[in-house]
């Protein structure tokens, strides 16, 4: 029995405070995702899904976390076709050519590369595959969305006394 000048309660039980992990995967999947994201916010939208997605063992919440990634790989097809805001060419934008050593292992744009994330998505969400297949197609997967969020977000426009150019010197004749 608790005294009347004490914080204790006078009934016990056990007490299950939800661990970090939970807290933060509970966060992620109550985070709203919309049009009214740009680019670049999408990309962080993806990339917290994937890496939630590749630490966790809870089935629902794999799936629930494979199902946001790939509505934020849906939403990240039309923000690849929509014009850069200005905020966002400004973030993409150096003062200073630097050489294009920047190649990914993956040659290919960036739609494309989006829509192989995407399909892998998908795959994991039809849950057909072994769970050995689910790790292989869930750390493909990871290094795919990495690959593609670091490509977007590498600087492309280099500022110039006659405006904005390319890195590799082209003019920009609208810019995206």
């Amino acid at each position: 029995m608790a005294n009347t000048n004490t914080t204790t309660t006078a009934r016990t039980g056990i007490v299950c405070l939800p661990s970090v992990n939970e807290t933060a995967i509970t966060s992620l999947l109550k985070t709203p995702l919309g049009a009214h994201q740009d680019l670049f916010q999408i990309l962080d939208s993806c990339q917290f899904h994937i890496n939630a997605l590749i630490e966790n063992d809870d089935n629902t919440e794999c799936m629930a976390l494979c199902g946001r990634l790939y509505a934020a790989l849906e939403m990240l097809k039309f923000a690849l076709k929509a014009p850069l805001p200005a905020h966002l060419i400004e973030r993409l934008t150096v003062d200073v050519a630097e050489p294009d050593n920047y190649r990914g292992a993956l040659s290919t744009d960036s739609e494309t590369l989006r829509e192989y994330c995407a399909a892998l998505a998908m795959l994991l969400l039809q849950h057909q595959q072994s769970p050995e297949q689910s790790e292989q197609i869930t750390g493909l997967l990871f290094e795919l969305i990495n690959l593609l969020v670091e490509d977007l977000k590498t600087p492309r426009f280099v500022r110039t006394d006659g405006g904005l150019t390319m890195t590799s010197g082209e003019a920009v004749p609208g810019i995206h």
